[in-house]
């Protein structure tokens, strides 16, 4: 049986890379819906498909984590992982779908569960904002906050690996990105700018057009205006991202016996006793 991914939201589903991405199951917010159809909605996906990863970020409304912790023991299922991520929206649809690549390969329930934190990693999240006055997801310095009462200032922010924060059209050398060839995808909000397709690409060598894609609904939200224009850059082959996740050693979780890479298991959170395994970089 395979593993299927779902996900909290479908802001969290971008088009598939090719014919052979699987889609996500998009679960019901659990204010339209009540807990025994819930229940109902992942038993059916359990029965269908062996495993589920549910992919829930960590911005999201606090009732979405609970209804999913409460559903996943009233089942006493231990093939539910439920997958948290910090990676803004349009981060976190891409790590969606890279989940949904993967997904469709030879890895364990489990290997792919914790790799979610490993592929977190190499996802180069950030927008071009109006403002940071109201950014609270990433530091911010009183410099960058005086400097937003500046009639048309913008900012590049990044949310991670690195959080950096530079004003476009200033001293943007510090703004450094992957040292991997990736692809970009954007999605523009209400800040007219084209500075992540015609600065940012060049300067980090990103391979082939921008992709664009509709602004996540939780995106202004997320980074605190809907001034904005969000970007990421990513892994978008399939055999990069199978190497990446198959190069790292592989344990079994001394708690509920599921493999893992990294230090932690996807499914119960236990962490590794056995030290924890280096992590491999993909490759140009």
């Amino acid at each position: 049986m395979s593993t299927a991914i779902a996900v909290t939201g479908a802001e969290l589903v971008l088009p598939p890379t090719d014919a052979g991405t699987p889609n996500a199951a998009v679960l019901a917010d659990p204010a339209a819906r009540s807990l025994d159809d819930s229940v109902t909605e992942l038993r059916r996906l359990v029965d269908r498909f062996g495993h589920v990863l549910v992919v829930c970020p960590s911005a999201a409304p606090p009732a979405v984590a609970h209804r999913l912790h409460t559903v996943r023991g009233l089942l006493e299922s231990d093939r539910i992982a439920l997958v948290r991520t910090d990676l803004p929206p349009l981060g976190a649809a891409v790590l969606v779908r890279q989940l949904r690549q993967l997904s469709a390969c030879d890895f364990s329930p489990g290997v792919l569960a914790s790799a979610a934190r490993l592929l977190a990693h190499y996802i180069y999240a950030g927008a071009v904002l109006g403002s940071v006055s109201r950014l609270d997801r990433v530091p911010v310095t009183l410099g960058s906050h005086l400097k937003s009462w500046l009639p048309g200032a913008h900012f590049a922010v990044l949310a991670g690996p690195t959080p950096r924060i530079v004003r476009v059209g200033a001293d943007e050398s510090g703004f450094t990105g992957p040292e991997f060839t990736t692809r970009l995808i954007v999605a523009r909000g209400q800040l007219a700018s084209d500075w992540p397709t015609t600065h940012l690409a060049p300067r980090w060598s990103v391979a082939g057009p921008a992709e664009e894609t509709a602004l996540p609904a939780g995106s202004p939200g997320w980074w605190g205006t809907p001034k904005l224009v969000e970007f990421a850059a990513y892994l978008p082959d399939l055999p990069v991202l199978h190497q990446l996740v198959a190069s790292v050693r592989r344990e079994t979780c001394h708690w509920c016996g599921m493999e893992l890479i990294g230090d932690r298991c996807g499914f119960c959170a236990a962490p590794l006793t056995t030290g924890i395994p280096a992590q491999a970089g993909p490759t140009r």
